[in-house]
């Protein structure tokens, strides 16, 4: 078992040329998000509301809780799992958006809370690159459904 002195907070980060506003509204609202994460939303993030997101793929899906939304600045959720996810959106220039996501309040043993925040950081990192391919070129890469085409149910 793992003994760890500090908990860990992942941060994954990656410059989207486009909008501040586009690339927050990526995240809120669910017809686009399903182009680059998961597949079904039972809405659009909006502060003090609880969503639904599910990966039809892999037959999961995750319970949110809308804690703090500031538009084209920031989103904070807490996850059914008790983990928080924070988005920060810097803008840089006319056309470009610095986006900073930070998950932290991994649970269990040191071995299971490194695992999840290694999965963590792995599909975060992930998600931004879809994000990427799709609000820069139009491309949909399917980046989280080829990631374990053999999980598929």
């Amino acid at each position: 078992m793992t003994i760890l002195n500090q908990m860990p907070v992942v941060q994954a980060e990656m410059l989207i040329r486009r909008p501040v506003q586009e690339v927050f509204e990526a995240f809120v609202d669910p017809a686009i998000t399903t182009k680059f994460w998961f597949t079904k939303s039972s809405g659009r993030l909006e502060a003090g509301k609880h969503v639904r997101w599910d990966w039809e793929m892999y037959g999961v899906s995750d319970n949110v809780y809308v804690k703090e939304i500031e538009p084209n600045k920031r989103i904070l959720i807490e996850s059914m799992d008790g983990t928080a996810v924070e988005w920060i959106f810097t803008s840089r220039a006319d056309d470009e958006t610095f986006v900073t996501i930070k998950n932290s309040g991994f649970a269990g043993n040191g071995d299971e809370i490194v695992r999840q925040a290694i999965d963590s950081m792995g599909g975060y990192t992930m998600v931004l690159c879809g994000l990427k391919a799709f609000l820069e070129h139009n491309m949909i890469l399917n980046l989280v459904a080829d990631k374990a085409p053999d999980a598929h149910v």
